[in-house]
């Protein structure tokens, strides 16, 4: 089959559809985070040992990111999407069936998070490859496919918590997982001309063999540790926003609305920056976006009424979206399309590695203090380092290369 053209009809077609499988395959990273308290007291665990299989899955996502990755850039997209889509399903009836802590973990920690990999970091990479003029505004619509399923499925899952128990809330996403995403898959048929080395139509770009004055390798190493960095920060308040409103006298179901109004300002935040990253570059919505994060955070300290925590969880939302999609941008400007599958999931790898990281030491500070005003300490001096290291990117020597005419 003949490859469609960058930014043709198909390529935003194709965009729609991987949007909807990014949205229902991320239903592991939150229906994890909306179900710790029921965990939690079930197993009658700690709030650290409870946040394990959060950690587990976010680790799971990532490396199995990569493997994805790796394997989209070599077959297309195609192959992982759809056997992620079965294996989903596999791994949450497997869960659904755990009688204790560890075989939840195992099966949802580590099963349900390579399952669900293939809908965040390959399709993100994958996604890139289909746009040059507009390749910011593509990639942050992606992105949020993540942020959208923030916004959906905390308050769904935790009405079939309330209403039929855990257990059968996972049944019930098991089946709608393979129903709807398989059907989906068979739109991303198709693979890139950007791809194609032998394409006569393309032009010919030479790349510098040092982005911005550093090695390939030095470039992607500093890159992993920015996004390690801002995703500790960002974690504090995404996966402890349910516990956190439970424990402040809330409830844990305003916690959830908490979570779903974050992660829906989320999405708002990421088509903005995408817009600004089109005009400015990744680099300069990297710092923008983390410099608003470290604001956000700071501002969780002093307020913690329910109004408050309702109207900052809107603007840590809307201030922290254009983050980890300036990632992905920044990797298309200086490196080659046929590595970008694995380059954008080892980098992405490192953001879920930093929320992984960050919910599990939020787990430990509360453990040990009762509170989570030093976690929330703790996220910003994390946030100060991602925001040095933009700074440093920004002033570093190099142009941006793009693939094509414009």
């Amino acid at each position: 089959m003949k490859p469609a053209a960058p930014e043709s009809a198909y390529a935003w077609t194709r965009l729609l559809a991987a949007l909807l499988l990014s949205a229902i395959g991320g239903v592991g990273m939150w229906s994890v985070i909306v179900v710790l308290p029921a965990v939690q007291a079930e197993f009658g665990v700690a709030r650290s040992t409870a946040s394990l299989p959060y950690t587990v899955t976010m680790i799971s996502f990532g490396f199995g990111g990569i493997l994805m990755g790796r394997l989209s850039d070599r077959f297309g997209i195609l192959g992982p999407v759809a056997g992620g889509a079965i294996s989903l399903g596999l791994r949450y009836v497997a869960a659904s069936q755990a009688t204790s802590l560890w075989q939840f973990v195992l099966a949802q920690g580590l099963l349900v998070g390579v399952a669900g990999s293939a809908t965040f970091a390959p399709l993100i990479a994958d996604t890139s490859l289909w746009f040059t003029r507009h390749r910011g505004m593509a990639v942050a619509i992606i992105s949020s496919g993540s942020y959208v399923a923030g916004t959906v499925w905390p308050p769904v899952v935790q009405y079939f918590i309330q209403s039929a128990g855990w257990r059968r809330a996972y049944l019930g996403i098991a089946a709608f997982c393979v129903a709807t995403m398989l059907p989906l898959a068979l739109a991303l048929r198709r693979r890139s001309p950007l791809t194609e080395t032998t394409s006569e139509t393309l032009p010919i770009v030479s790349r510098s063999p040092r982005p911005l004055g550093m090695s390939p390798a030095a470039l992607q190493t500093v890159l992993i540790i920015a996004g390690l960095s801002c995703c500790v920060a960002m974690s504090m308040p995404q996966v402890h926003i349910v516990a956190y409103s439970g424990d402040l006298g809330h409830g844990v179901a305003r916690g959830a609305q908490m979570l779903s109004l974050m992660l829906g300002f989320g999405v708002v935040s990421r088509l903005v920056s995408g817009w600004i990253c089109d005009r400015i570059g990744g680099r300069r919505t990297l710092l923008l976006g983390s410099s608003l994060q470290a604001l956000a955070l700071a501002l969780f300290l002093p307020f913690d009424g329910l109004a408050s925590l309702y109207i900052l969880s809107a603007l840590f939302g809307l201030f922290q979206g254009g983050i980890v999609p300036a990632y992905a941008v920044i990797i298309r400007e200086f490196f080659p399309p046929e590595e970008a599958g694995v380059r954008v999931a080892t980098v992405l790898m490192a953001t879920v590695f930093g929320m992984a990281l960050g919910g599990w030491m939020s787990g430990v500070v509360f453990d040990m203090t009762g509170s989570y005003q030093t976690a929330f300490l703790n996220g910003i001096l994390w946030n100060l380092l991602n925001i040095g290291i933009a700074v440093g990117l920004l002033r570093r020597p190099g142009r941006p290369v793009e693939p094509a005419t414009r």
